[in-house]
């Protein structure tokens, strides 16, 4: 299925992602995050997936608790009774994936399965819910992206993942690229001090009708920088600032 044909991707103007629900701003990947999102007028929001022991899917970005919360232990080796108690920020609890599904029915979510575990619980959760349509699954594995394909179908949009972000690159210099499944590209602006997001990359992009949203960004001057190279979509932990970016160019495609 083209990139053009996804339902996930169809949108006015920029995807303006609120990356974490905006974890500059509130405890990242919670419920009153992604609230704070939707009332700037935000249609996306990007998180992140784990699974515990007992099979429940999470909204947590860390395979262990003891970075944001004031919990400890490794999520898979938890049940969810143990994660439930953790509060992130000392404060909000872990939202299940399916909070977030169930309390904003038209918001698009990226999610990033953060673990091979947690792939099968994904697909399942997708399924049942009947929200295979407005999600898209980006993941730093190509192993772990081929087997939701394969579980969840055509219909569900994905990024490229390592290798194929790799040879899109080399695309961009001539080199073959082949087929991919993915929708877009969805890529740091730069990485190991090297730029990624070019004008070349953008174009070979597009050319293979791939968009490219560009993460974490959240300086107003590098969003300008991107959006004149024609990036699709922008994922930030600051959305009231890529808001206002947007807004000053005509190009917010938010609510009011």
């Amino acid at each position: 299925m083209p990139a053009s044909t996804r339902p996930f991707l169809h949108h006015p103007g920029i995807l303006a992602f609120a990356h974490r629900g905006g974890a500059g701003d509130w405890p990242e990947n919670t419920m009153p995050a992604f609230e704070n999102a939707v009332s700037l007028g935000y249609r996306y929001v990007e998180t992140d997936v784990h699974v515990t022991r007992d099979g429940v899917l999470v909204a947590f970005h860390d395979e262990s608790l003891d970075r944001v919360t004031d919990s400890k232990g490794r999520i898979r080796d938890l049940s969810w009774a143990q994660v439930s108690r953790a509060r992130v920020a000392g404060v909000e609890p872990i939202p299940l994936l399916e909070d977030l599904l169930g309390t904003w029915p038209t918001l698009r979510i990226n999610i990033d399965p953060k673990h091979d575990s947690a792939v099968d619980a994904l697909a399942e959760a997708l399924r049942r819910t009947n929200s295979v349509e407005r999600v898209c699954v980006g993941a730093f594995s190509d192993r772990r992206l081929a087997r939701l394909r394969r579980l969840v179908g055509p219909e569900l949009c994905t990024s490229l993942g390592p290798g194929g972000t790799a040879r899109l690159r080399a695309a961009g210099m001539g080199l073959p690229f082949g087929t991919v499944r993915a929708a877009c590209a969805q890529v740091p602006h730069r990485t190991r001090g090297v730029t990624l997001t070019d004008q070349r990359f953008v174009d070979t992009a597009h050319r293979r009708g791939l968009q490219v949203h560009v993460w974490t960004i959240d300086d107003p001057a590098e969003m300008h920088q991107l959006l004149d190279l024609g990036v699709d979509g922008i994922m930030t932990d600051r959305p009231a600032v890529l808001r206002e970016v947007l807004q000053a160019r005509g190009e917010w495609g938010g609510d009011p």
